[in-house]
């Protein structure tokens, strides 16, 4: 399996589509599909007919899962996005920024 460079959390930037050079964080992985969601970001919206459960109807909307190629993890210096890189410190293997060489934490 190969190693979580994106996880629940983290904050991220898009980096194409709709929502692209946005930031937002991680509210869920999905490392089987390849997907992330991110809050506020890929809002796509379901128009609700009245039902007993939700008896006003109206408009529902859901943060749809973006592929995780389209977001990069945010330098926690800089705020811009980075790839990430993997180094053993202290016997642990940490992720660390390839822009700055800032560890990111999680």
């Amino acid at each position: 399996m190969a190693a979580a460079k994106i996880k629940k959390g983290d904050t991220v930037v898009v980096l194409s589509g709709k929502d692209k050079g946005r930031t937002g964080e991680v509210t869920k992985a999905l490392p089987k599909e390849g997907k992330v969601i991110v809050s506020g970001i890929n809002v796509a919206t379901r128009h609700r007919k009245p039902t007993q459960a939700n008896p006003q109807g109206g408009l529902e909307r859901i943060e749809a899962p973006l592929h995780a190629s389209k977001v990069a993890i945010a330098d926690p210096k800089s705020g811009k996005a980075t790839r990430v890189r993997f180094e053993t410190k202290d016997g642990k293997k940490v992720r660390v920024a390839v822009k700055s060489g800032e560890v990111i934490n999680g």
